[in-house]
């Protein structure tokens, strides 16, 4: 059934929930990831970002795959959608465009004043250091605080970009509404279920 909605006017309420630290539900991120798929299409197969530069949209697929790499034939985060998905939200909502707009220019810029280039540009050594750096919060000096910040906010839209996109539930290894002949319950989970039970003594 098509929504009653328009697709912009649910692209911007999920990005409300997103900005404000709630969790999307997986229908929401799924209009997101159909969104950004049918956006392609549109183009020829290519993305084009809505709101971010084509440098700043390589920094976010690199980043993608740095928070889930790539594993084998699976994809990481970029290959999953993930910076379509951060595109396409951070397009509709302002608080969501100021956190990656500033955060990606933070990265850049302390990757100058590190090695003078730009983040993509800095060496494995350097984009690692960086990360590391600002990858916890008990870290925090003023001139890194900014970047925390941002990475927090980058690591957690990530996840969810790539666990609700068809190679995420993939790699959960959800199958849905799908008919069983038969469910046994695995022997661990009722010995664990067994002996926190009151009943255990009976």
């Amino acid at each position: 059934m098509p929504s009653p909605f328009p697709r912009r006017t649910l692209l911007q309420a999920v990005a409300a929930v997103a900005a404000g630290a709630g969790r999307m539900s997986a229908q929401d991120a799924s209009h997101v990831h159909q969104h950004a798929a049918q956006a392609a299409t549109k183009t020829g197969g290519a993305y084009q970002p809505q709101l971010l530069s084509p440098h700043e949209y390589k920094t976010v697929r690199e980043l993608a795959d740095i928070i889930i790499p790539p594993d084998g034939a699976d994809p990481g985060g970029a290959g999953a959608g993930a910076a379509e998905f951060i595109d396409l939200l951070a397009a509709n909502n302002e608080k969501l465009k100021a956190v990656w707009l500033s955060g990606l220019g933070w990265l850049d810029h302390e990757a100058r004043r590190r090695c003078g280039r730009n983040f993509v540009d800095a060496a494995v050594e350097v984009r690692k250091q960086i990360l590391d750096d600002i990858a916890f919060r008990k870290n925090s000096t003023p001139e890194l605080a900014p970047g925390i910040r941002f990475f927090d906010w980058a690591r957690r839209m990530v996840v969810d970009a790539y666990f609700t996109s068809p190679a995420g539930v993939k790699a959960l290894g959800f199958v849905g509404n799908t008919g069983m002949a038969e469910f046994t319950v695995p022997k661990e989970s009722l010995e664990y279920a067994l002996a926190r039970s009151p009943f255990k003594q009976l």
